[in-house]
This record gives structure tokens, sequence and C-alpha cells, in this order.
């Protein structure tokens, strides 16, 4: 009875040690998450300061020529219109779709995009924390 007890104390502590070595942290290096954790912080962090320095704006509308903001409107109005009629029609979903979709692109072409004015610390710290953040995260990812 001895033996068998002594085996199964054996075999759960074989089995525990398995366990508590198949488990590791990011990249299967021990202590990987925190590293990876503290990396994505700083990664954010830097992220959030540049995004925080770019300035947004709209330009003229200028697809094909001066004025052409109506033109992209056709297919739209004659896909509801026809959606309108009939809401089973192929075609009237297909400019209904291909309107919006035109519409939609060409308010994202016609943004500018700016970097406002700040000092170079600010710029070297703000990219110093996106790489860091970065090179931090694939440090853990990487393993050992």
């Amino acid at each position: 009875m001895a033996s068998i007890d002594t085996l199964r104390t054996v075999d759960a502590e074989k089995h525990s040690e398995e366990y508590t070595h198949k488990f590791k942290g990011a990249g299967g290096s021990p202590g990987g998450v925190g590293m990876f954790v503290f990396g994505l912080a700083l990664a954010i962090a830097g992220g959030y300061l540049i995004m925080n320095q770019v300035q947004v704006t709209s330009a003229y509308w200028h697809w094909w020529g001066t004025n052409t903001f109506g033109i992209t409107l056709i297919p739209l109005v004659i896909g509801i219109g026809l959606l309108f009629f009939n809401g089973r029609s192929i075609i009237g979903w297909v400019l209904a779709g291909a309107g919006a979709v035109i519409i939609f692109v060409g308010i994202l072409a016609n943004l500018e995009i700016y970097f406002r004015q700040t000092s170079l610390f600010n710029v070297i710290v703000m990219l110093t924390l996106f790489a860091a953040g970065l090179g931090l995260m694939a440090r853990a990812v990487k393993g050992s």
C-alpha cells in the first residue's frame, strides 16, 4: 500500500512540475508579461502624445476639377430613388452603395494633416517613448 501511495505522490509531483514549467510569460520568458505591459504603456503614451500634436483639417473638394461635390451625389440620389421605388432593386443598391463609397473616399482624400509646431525636446520625448515601448514589447515577446 505504501508503494502505491509513493507512486501516486511521485506521479503527482511529476505532473505538477510539468504544469509549472509549461506556463511562461510573454514570449516564453519569465517576467515577460510585466515587461510587455510596461512597453505597451510606454508605446500608448508616446502614440497619444504624437497623435495629440497632429492637426487634421479638410481641404477644398477637388475631385476631377473644381466644384465637383454635386456630381458625386448623383449616383447616391439615383440609387436612393430606385430603392424607394423598389427596395429589391439591385441597381439601386449598387448605385446607393457606390455613391456612399465615392463620398466617403472623397472626404478622406481631401483631408489635410499637419504636425503642429512644438519643441525638439517634445518630439524627442514622444518618439523615444513610442520606440522604447515597441522595443520592450518586442523583447518580451522574443523569448529566451
